[in-house]
């Protein structure tokens, strides 16, 4: 087997509440590289027609062969299940250490299918896996199950907790899996899989025991370059110096907000007339109190702050960009301590905090326009009822059996669909595609729903990465969209961080992936092919799961109506335009199917 894998899979069946072992087949190994990739060939095998919330539903907690080792970044988890906020295959990434610790632990995944009758939670340790009653731990939240588990295991150093609270318990679609209280697997709803199938927690135990690269000086060799180019000056990377390092991904705020490129007030606008309160020089002068890193990660972007909010006092990690976006600009909502309380809320109750803030905003714009009926109506910068119907969602109470749905949810259960800013049912992140051309295509051909992870194209709009083009170009972007699609599908397979992306190209992830796996030659070239592949896998797989050909596609509103905003003004996305294109360079039809052709020509299908 190739080195970087501890090659041992754990498969749960929580019906028949069975554990068994098997090992990775090499040629999945090989092909789909693991984390990501590999996941979605075990969902595939599992069956793309399963119920999400049903028994037979896959979930699985998927590391990389880079993950726990001494690679910089590398201390990402993906899980992976078929969503039931989509319907789509999806996989979702969180950071901090429990990635590190599974592997430490000696496993490279765990597959779980079936339903438990009880509450159960999964105890990780010494290359074991037990299912264990967990019926003290249901009914709480995040906040409350942490130290529930450090108390009963007598350890805080040397373990990790992965749970859900109270919303993936009451499968809210898009309830999300935490970690070590506030690192999320926020996007598809896999917390609420894990709720359906009574599964309250991961528990890891495990002390550092680094995986040993099959090839020590090649290994050395290709960290010293990735390392070289992350700490670089002037990198936006570089510690306690760069962009990133310094403000966190909200740096972003008042870059896009001064572009028009800020979806505000449910996407009516594109800027917001206060971002300054709500951006990271705000939190860095106001409210900064640590910056927390994660395993190997010398960038320390996670931005810890302490608020005062109606009598409580909050301390959170982190005020990232999409989640003060959502619940401040897109909200109307100019008050950055209800910002930060609203996001630590949904790290509490265990929700994606784009799909929370987004279908606060549907309902909002509903409200708007009178539509809300025998609801209370929820108005533009309302943070205190955004909090009580954050609570009511938790528990499906009243108006949140609505918005736990979803965005598109709403929008549907109101009979105005088209308010719903959402692709595939799932909440948009903080871009507007009439300001940032590349994000429209990058939402409409997104395998899991709308989503600026599977290929960032403002790194390259605003001039992050050296491959820069102009935002309002659409020209340019159908080959941008598939070579950053690519680039991530392999990285998320390896699975690192995507801020390595700002600064390490296609070869430096493959220097650092042959020399962990004694690979004797692995290139550019490969790292990319192999991308491919894993992005056809997703669209096979959704294919096969009923998806109707001409689903890529985003809001009509950032088709038709054009932007008010300085910097975008005028402007609409060009998307018809761009999928042309962009279907010509991968191959698909004119409705964006994955031929038989195709799929023999990457090696999916024989």
């Amino acid at each position: 087997m190739l080195g970087g894998f501890a090659n041992r899979i754990a498969r749960v069946n929580l019906t028949t509440r069975e554990v068994t072992y098997e090992e990775i087949p090499e040629e999945w190994a090989r092909k789909y590289i693991g984390a990501r990739g590999l996941g979605v060939r075990y969902l595939l095998e599992n069956g793309p027609t399963v119920d999400p919330l049903g028994p037979d539903n896959m979930l699985a907690f998927m590391n990389g062969p880079l993950t726990g080792t001494r690679v910089n970044l590398s201390g990402r988890m993906a899980i992976v299940t078929k969503s039931p906020l989509t319907g789509t295959v999806t996989d979702s990434h969180h950071g901090g250490w429990s990635a590190a610790r599974l592997r430490w632990a000696g496993f490279d995944g765990i597959l779980v299918v079936g339903k438990s009758e009880t509450p159960v939670f999964l105890l990780v340790e010494n290359g074991e896996v037990t299912i264990e009653d967990a019926t003290e731990a249901w009914g709480k939240n995040v906040h409350e199950v942490v130290p529930f588990f450090q108390e009963k295991f007598e350890e805080e150093k040397n373990i990790s907790i992965i749970t859900i609270g109270t919303a993936g318990e009451n499968m809210v679609k898009f309830a999300a899996w935490l970690n070590e209280h506030d690192r999320a697997s926020g996007r598809g709803g896999t917390g609420a899989v894990g709720g359906s199938k009574m599964l309250k927690a991961i528990v890891i135990k495990s002390e550092q025991n680094m995986p040993k690269a099959a090839d020590p000086d090649r290994d050395k060799e290709a960290r010293k370059a990735a390392l070289g180019v992350l700490t670089a000056d002037g990198a936006f990377t570089e510690p306690k110096k760069g962009g990133l390092s310094v403000f966190g991904t909200n740096v972003l705020t008042n870059i896009t907000a001064g572009i028009g490129a800020y979806p505000t007030r449910n996407g009516q606008e594109a800027t917001f007339e206060n971002a300054e309160a709500l951006s990271a020089e705000w939190v860095n002068e106001n409210i900064l109190v640590n910056n927390p890193t994660c395993h190997a990660c010398p960038v320390a972007c996670k931005k810890e702050v302490e608020v005062e909010y109606n009598g409580k006092t909050v301390r959170m990690e982190s005020v990232e960009y999409e989640s003060a976006w959502t619940f401040g600009g897109f909200a109307g909502n100019d008050n950055m301590a209800s910002v930060a309380f609203m996001i630590d809320m949904c790290n509490d109750i265990g929700v994606d905090t784009i799909d929370m803030g987004v279908a606060l905003c549907t309902y909002m714009e509903v409200s708007q326009n009178g539509w809300n009926g025998e609801f209370e109506p929820l108005e533009w910068g309302d943070h205190e009822n955004m909090i009580k119907v954050m609570e009511m969602t938790a528990t499906r109470e009243g108006l949140g059996d609505v918005i736990a749905e979803g965005p598109q949810g709403i929008g549907d259960h109101f009979s105005h669909p088209e308010i719903a800013m959402a692709v595939r049912g799932q909440g948009i992140p903080a871009y507007d595609p009439r300001g940032l051309k590349g994000m429209g295509l990058g939402y409409a051909t997104s395998n899991r729903g709308a989503c600026h992870l599977r290929a960032y194209t403002p790194a390259s709009e605003l001039g992050v990465i050296s491959l820069k083009t102009d935002p309002l170009d659409w020209e340019s972007k159908p080959s941008l969209v598939k070579l950053l699609q690519d680039l991530f599908a392999f990285s998320d397979s390896l699975d690192l961080c995507k801020f390595t992306s700002f600064v390490e190209g296609a070869d430096h992830y493959a220097a650092q992936y042959a020399a962990v796996t004694g690979i004797e030659e692995f290139t550019a070239d490969d790292v990319l092919a192999t991308g491919e592949r894993i992005y056809n896998l997703e669209r096979y797989f959704n294919q096969l799961a009923g998806e109707e050909p001409g689903s890529d596609t985003i809001p009509t509103r950032f088709l038709e109506e054009p932007s008010t905003a300085p910097g975008s003004e005028g402007h609409v996305c060009e998307l018809p335009q761009m999928l042309e294109k962009y279907y010509e360079l991968r191959g698909w039809s004119g409705e964006g199917v994955v031929s038989e052709n195709k799929l023999r020509e990457l090696e999916i299908v024989e």
